[in-house]
């Protein structure tokens, strides 16, 4: 352990604890964090970024995409849709997908300005 980036004596700010500990019990901390693993995944991420680009699109045309097979995107999508992240609407034999709402567009554009700030302070 580097002993530059941690505390040299144990002391905590009990007020600050205390308060923080029970916001954590209202807050779905637990669904957040499911819903980060979904698109930590760098294949259901890269959809989830096609899907900022567009409006919607069709699991034919998302495969195309990310270079891979209709079953794997498939398999991605089911893992997506079930986090809320995206949302389906079928129109004949097409399966049409989109994101759930803005808020997943706006992590994602989030994430990709700070990792890209990271990157170049680095």
């Amino acid at each position: 352990m580097n002993k530059q980036d941690t505390c040299e004596i144990f002391c905590y700010d009990e007020e600050k604890v205390n308060r923080i500990q029970e916001d954590m019990k209202t807050a779905d901390i637990s669904g957040v964090s499911q819903l980060l693993k979904a698109v930590a995944d760098e294949t259901r991420a890269k959809i989830t970024y096609a899907l900022c680009q567009e409006e919607e699109l069709c699991v034919c045309d998302i495969a195309n995409i990310i270079d891979a097979s209709i079953a794997n995107t498939s398999h991605h999508l089911r893992t997506l849709n079930k986090q809320g992240i995206v949302k389906f609407r079928k129109e004949g034999k097409l399966a049409f997908y989109s994101l759930d709402d803005d808020h997943i567009r706006q992590i994602m554009m989030i994430a990709l300005t700070h990792r890209e700030e990271v990157v170049a302070n680095v």
